[in-house]
């Protein structure tokens, strides 16, 4: 369970979070929802402890995940742009990934295969679907407690998103936080959802049921 209590974050005198209470069940596939600039990179990477907090606490299972090695190696954080050396390939980000986590091979190869990844061309010359393609081929891969994705479908092809999603629903004993500005991208895959908005949850609940009051006319 992700429980975040009073949880501020500001940049310089740009206030980005002011407060924010969330409570993510064990196993929930959730979406957290915002426009652009709404906050929702910042809060993704203050979960995975990238960022640290100016107030307020992030709990994993009842333990507080800053500076906590033990909960971070539970957490795969995918950001919307992730960092890679010049000379890096699908291999080399293999070996680095298998030292961290309990790598399952079989499991990248399925989706290497189906995304038509190249393993020995360096990451730089991807385009940035396949590079996100890779990422999250990682990501699944991985199998992590808690995985946290930024904009997962940025930049995907509808096939490479189908598949990612179906990825994403087998893993039933992960904990999955999908960022997106769109509530409709999400309806497939996400049982609940919080809206992020002025640097606080504005709404939050089931998103069939939320998508469901919406009217066209």
């Amino acid at each position: 369970m992700i429980e975040i209590r009073g949880l501020k974050k500001s940049y310089g005198e740009k206030r980005v979070l002011g407060g924010v209470d969330l409570t993510v069940p064990d196993g929930a596939k959730f979406g957290l929802v915002g426009i652009n600039g709404a906050g929702k990179s910042t809060m993704l990477r203050l979960i995975a402890d990238v960022l640290r907090p100016d107030a307020g606490e992030i709990r994993l299972d009842g333990e507080i995940v800053t500076g906590n090695a033990k909960k971070r190696r539970e957490l795969f954080f995918l950001p919307d742009d992730p960092y890679y050396a010049s000379g890096t390939t699908a291999e080399k980000l293999i070996a680095l990934y298998s030292t961290f986590y309990s790598f399952d091979r079989s499991v990248f190869r399925k989706y290497a295969e189906l995304f038509s990844l190249q393993m020995r061309t360096p990451v730089r010359n991807f385009s940035k679907g396949m590079r996100r393609q890779m990422f999250a081929a990682l990501a699944l891969a991985c199998h992590p407690r808690y995985l946290l994705l930024d904009e997962a479908f940025d930049g995907l092809d509808p096939l490479a998103r189908l598949e990612l999603k179906r990825g994403l629903i087998e893993m039933e004993d992960c904990t999955v936080i999908i960022s997106s500005h769109s509530l409709r991208e999400l309806e497939d895959i996400c049982n609940s959802f919080a809206l992020l908005d002025g640097g606080a949850i504005a709404d939050a609940g089931d998103i069939r049921e939320t998508l469901g009051m919406v009217h066209k006319f």
